[in-house]
């Protein structure tokens, strides 16, 4: 008997509801254990993710990684996904069209998981998931909590790579997770 999280993943590979599905290698509906406590979402799979169905395996994926170690959490432990399910050409924001089309997926493998913690990794994750008229930059590390969920905005990894100046703030933010994480489990 297949779990939710792997129906939803099973329907993510054969999906095509946008044209995204004509130009990818593979669907990456995310991964990360059912009973996972937290969720990561990203933006969409960029070219190593599209190779190998796996979220965060390319270059922001192992930023990803580091950031998560400094902060005690283990990637094993840790449900990782994106708003969209396949890549852009040219690793291009998604389309609002494309966000739709994902959307059911995202909200179901949210309501498998059930998290106390939800972390948004940048602006596009941030806009579809908590609020459209957010900036990361004003909200970043903070939290609010909606529907029983701890929502945490973050810098996507990728920033640091393409901004090094925000190292040290993604550093800092991250650090912060694994105690939210720890109070909104008691509550």
């Amino acid at each position: 008997m297949r779990t939710l999280l792997e129906e939803i993943a099973s329907e993510v590979c054969v999906c095509a509801k946008c044209p995204l599905s004509r130009s990818r290698m593979n669907a990456v509906p995310g991964d990360g254990p059912e009973d996972s406590r937290i969720i990561f979402v990203g933006e969409a799979p960029g070219r190593e993710e599209d190779r190998q169905g796996l979220p965060f395996v390319g270059p922001a994926g192992r930023l990803l990684n580091d950031l998560l170690t400094q902060a005690g959490l283990r990637r094993e432990d840790v449900f990782i996904t994106n708003i969209i399910k396949c890549r852009p050409p040219q690793n291009r924001d998604p389309m609002p069209s494309e966000i739709e089309a994902c959307h059911e997926y995202l909200v179901g493998q949210i309501a498998a998981i059930r998290p106390a913690v939800l972390c948004t990794l940048g602006s596009p994750a941030l806009r579809t998931l908590v609020d459209p008229k957010l900036s990361i930059g004003r909200v970043h590390g903070t939290s609010q909590r909606r529907g029983g969920i701890l929502y945490v905005p973050l810098y996507h990894p990728a920033a640091a790579i393409h901004n090094p100046s925000l190292r040290r703030t993604i550093i800092e933010d991250m650090a912060k997770v694994a105690p939210m994480l720890q109070q909104a489990q008691r509550l």
